[in-house]
Order: C-alpha cells, then sequence, then structure tokens
C-alpha cells in the first residue's frame, strides 16, 4: 500500500507541474508582438480578463498594461542594433562577386540600409555617425532608387567602397560596436 500512495503523490505532482507549465505557456510573447501594438493590449484583456477576475483580479489586469511595452521595446536599445548591424556588414568583407554576385550585391546593399536605420535611431543620435550617414546617402543618391542586379552591378566599386570605409570608421570608434 505504500508504494501505492507514493505512486500517487508523484502522478499528483506530475500533474500540478505539467498544468503549471501549459497553463505559462498558453499565451506565448511573439505571439502578442505578431499581432500588432493594438491588438496585444486588447486581446489578452478581453480573453483574459474574466478568467483573470474569476482566480486573481490584481494579477491579471497589470500583465496586459505590461504587454505592450515589450512589444514596443524591441526599438529601443539601438545601440546593440548598431552593434549587431555592423557585425553583419563585417560578415561581408571576405566576400565578393566571384561566386555568387547578385546574392553579394543586394546583401552588402541590405547591410549598409539596416545599419543606416540603426544608426539614426541610436540614442547617441544620427549626429555622432555623420560620416557613415552621409556615405550611405551618397550611395542611395547614386542608386536613385534602382537595387536591381544591374544597377548594383554597375555602382558595385561605390556599394563595396561605401562598406569598406564604414568598416574603416567604426573600427576607430570602438565603442560603438562592442
Amino acid at each position: 500500500m505504500t508504494s501505492t500512495s507514493s505512486v500517487r503523490r508523484v502522478a499528483l505532482l506530475a500533474a500540478a507541474l505539467a498544468a503549471l507549465a501549459v497553463s505559462c505557456g498558453t499565451t506565448p510573447e511573439p505571439d502578442r508582438a505578431a499581432a500588432g501594438p493594438g491588438t496585444a493590449a486588447t486581446a489578452p484583456a478581453t480573453t483574459g480578463a474574466p478568467d483573470a477576475t474569476a482566480t486573481d483580479p490584481t494579477t491579471a489586469p497589470t500583465e496586459p498594461d505590461a504587454a505592450p511595452t515589450p512589444t514596443g521595446a524591441p526599438e529601443t536599445p539601438p545601440v546593440e542594433k548598431v552593434r549587431d548591424a555592423f557585425a553583419t556588414l563585417q560578415a561581408t568583407l571576405n566576400e565578393s562577386c566571384t561566386t555568387d554576385c547578385s546574392y553579394f550585391l543586394n546583401r552588402v546593399h541590405r547591410e549598409l540600409q539596416e545599419l543606416d536605420t540603426a544608426m539614426k535611431a541610436d540614442p547617441k543620435g544620427p549626429g555622432h555617425f555623420p560620416e557613415p550617414i552621409q556615405k550611405i546617402a551618397e550611395l542611395n543618391k547614386t542608386l536613385a532608387g534602382d537595387t536591381s542586379v544591374e544597377n548594383l552591378k554597375k555602382h558595385e566599386k561605390q556599394l563595396v567602397g561605401t562598406r569598406d570605409f564604414i568598416n574603416t570608421w567604426m573600427q576607430g570608434h570602438p565603442d560603438d560596436y562592442r
């Protein structure tokens, strides 16, 4: 009889832990973020509020209010974004047009645009990165919105030169990417 009660205790404990794990994972944060800022705040409030009121009225209302903050938060740490954008740009340094020119040119262009966006959103302000932002603006003016492979190939020297200039500039400003 002792072994039966031990088995029951273990089974009850396992069931309780499983129920707790399931209840904690029913509304994952990425789903709220994917739904958009407006729906993230309203959807949990309407669907979760009756259940939350019945079980714990003080905990549930604070969670929906806290949800929009993380959905807006990915754009608040731009220092990491500059670091990350620069790291992905650096990853193109050993690449060239020899194997897959289309991929290479599009990737360098995309990485430069992402770095430009990150620098402009940085808390230090766009004035902290004047030369890189200016070089990217010059490239964009030359490309005139035409990011076709043919146009990127035509301006490959300026595209790669902009990448190399920014790499050198950033190496002189290690606090911005470490």
